[in-house]
């Protein structure tokens, strides 16, 4: 709420007391002294701090201080400078959002050591007129360019972190992680059992044995911040709200063990965290995990409720080859599953474990960094078909930046079939990236035979990792230009519409609908070239 909200709130309560008539006064307008980049000054024994009073309605002062904490910081500063009424309110202003946008920067400033003095300046000279009664938010951004001791920043979080914040968001730059410690003893005495979320970066988090805080915490996120599997366990031991943890690059945490009692942990996301090599889960009521890393020890305990997954090994050649053999007896509750993998080199192999429980696949295969080898059988997905007899919708996404394959057009004539059981409740398969590599083209044509179920099949001959796995075909929406594509894939892209036709189409059941995205009539167009 600005100060034109401010006028109209109390243009309706004039109204509300249904006031006959309404007195205007000339009120004597006073400029604010003009710093054109800086926050007002909102000491009120400055001699040379003037302020425009405005004459409002007699409102109890918790509803002023209401209104004043409904505002952005700057706007808060601003009405503080105006308003005597606000003056109050602002030195318990409960939400202190501290980044260069909210204290008002100045854009042409001599150069990056004035700026950061002028950054450090406000910080310093809001935090000393603040009482550090009610803050509930802290959000302290702090750019990569400040540079200042740990005792300053320690001093700073020891004014807004008392009894009763809920929010604490420390983002330090880059360089900072080997310097900064955050300091555990703050939580101490009852301040830290009122936070609800804590988002640390590029620092050390060190919770000590008998960390006995947290106790309120709801949500933590922790991003190429120094704590070691013990440490965590120690901030778990009285977590007992928690219920969403993020670990990103945590490069010193080795093991992750969550414990039963953390009941209420529904979500986890582990990315990047490179030394990683066990993942121990055992809170009962885990809804959602997400994982990106190396190949680690994954174990859930009996009563686990996992049923969304989202996975990808990095710097391993095989993801969807061990998802496939090891998830089925560590995940069996698995609803959802999506599947990455940038360097898939093997095929997938038939197992004899099952998905039960599997209704949504999702799996995307990149030659981003290294191309998808040109005899990667892609009939070989089938075998996670037939792993899941419960499967409703599969999606395919295949970034080809490299379309050597064998072509269906070079070997038509011996075409495969696998035996294998029915996916009858199979209704929705969508492939991204269609081309016309003959095991893709049989994958296709399984589908279509062994779906009795089948409502749609949707093939896009394009894909375009710049527009989210879609390329914008200006062709049917009239707007800008479809994005560049290499001539190679737009040729491929037109063998892909032909295998289409030739292969796909005949095969369709009668109940199924036939979705083509083809390349674009304008963009994608080839001229003199003959196409199979």
């Amino acid at each position: 709420m600005g100060l034109l909200g401010l006028k109209r709130l109390i243009s309706m309560q004039r109204e509300h007391k249904h006031r006959r008539q309404r007195q205007i006064r000339n009120q004597k307008s006073t400029k604010v002294p003009k710093k054109k980049d800086s926050l007002c000054q909102d000491d009120d024994h400055s001699e040379g701090a003037k302020r425009l009073r405005y004459s409002v309605p007699n409102l109890p002062e918790d509803i002023w201080c209401h209104i004043h904490s409904l505002m952005p910081l700057r706007d808060a500063a601003h009405s503080a400078c105006i308003s005597r009424g606000f003056l109050h309110s602002w030195r318990c202003h409960p939400n202190l959002n501290f980044t260069k946008k909210t204290l008002c920067w100045k854009r042409n400033a001599s150069g990056k050591g004035d700026m950061a003095r002028r950054f450090t300046e406000r910080v310093d000279h809001i935090l000393k007129n603040h009482s550090g009664i009610g803050v509930k938010t802290l959000n302290l951004e702090i750019p990569y360019y400040c540079k200042f001791d740990a005792y300053r920043l320690n001093h700073w979080l020891q004014i807004a972190i008392a009894p009763g914040i809920e929010v604490v968001t420390l983002l330090l730059p880059e360089n900072y992680k080997a310097k900064y410690s955050f300091p555990c003893s703050l939580l101490f005495s009852g301040c830290g059992n009122s936070i609800r979320y804590l988002r640390l970066n590029h620092c050390a988090f060190r919770p000590p044995v008998g960390f006995d805080c947290l106790r309120s915490l709801t949500k933590l996120y922790l991003y190429d911040v120094c704590i070691m599997g013990d440490e965590l366990g120690n901030l778990f031991s009285n977590s007992f709200a928690l219920e969403q943890l993020e670990l990103l690059s945590c490069g010193e945490l080795i093991s992750l063990r969550i414990p039963f009692w953390l009941e209420r942990l529904s979500f986890l996301d582990v990315f990047g965290c490179k030394m990683l090599q066990v993942i121990e889960i055992k809170a009962p009521n885990l809804h959602t995990f997400k994982f990106y890393g190396g190949p680690v020890h994954l174990s859930l305990g009996e009563s686990s409720q996992v049923k969304n997954l989202d996975f990808e090994l990095s710097n391993f050649g095989s993801s969807v080859s061990y998802a496939i053999t090891e998830l089925p007896s560590t995940v069996p509750t698995l609803e959802t599953l999506k599947l990455t993998s940038y360097r898939e080199r093997v095929d997938t192999p038939m197992v004899a474990e099952k998905f039960l429980n599997l209704k949504y696949l999702d799996i995307y295969l990149s030659g981003e960094n290294e191309p998808i080898p040109a005899d990667y059988d892609y009939l070989s997905l089938v075998s996670f078909l037939d792993a899941s007899p419960a499967l409703e919708t599969f999606i395919l996404t295949v970034n080809q930046n490299d379309v050597k394959h064998d072509s269906v057009f070079g070997n038509a004539s011996h075409m495969r079939h696998i035996l294998g059981p029915k996916h009858d409740r199979l209704r929705e398969v969508q492939i991204d990236g269609f081309c016309s590599a003959k095991s893709m083209v049989e994958l296709a044509c399984h589908i279509l035979e062994n779906a009795t179920s089948l409502e749609s099949l949707t093939v896009d001959t394009i894909f375009d990792m710049f527009a989210d796995g879609h390329v914008r075909r200006c062709s049917i929406q009239k707007k800008s230009e479809c994005s560049p594509i290499p001539r190679d894939m737009i040729l491929e892209a037109h063998k892909a519409l032909s295998a289409i036709n030739r292969y796909i189409v005949g095969r369709l059941p009668p109940a199924a609908k036939l979705h083509v995205r083809e390349p674009c009539s304008w963009c994608h167009s080839i001229v003199d070239v003959e196409l199979p």
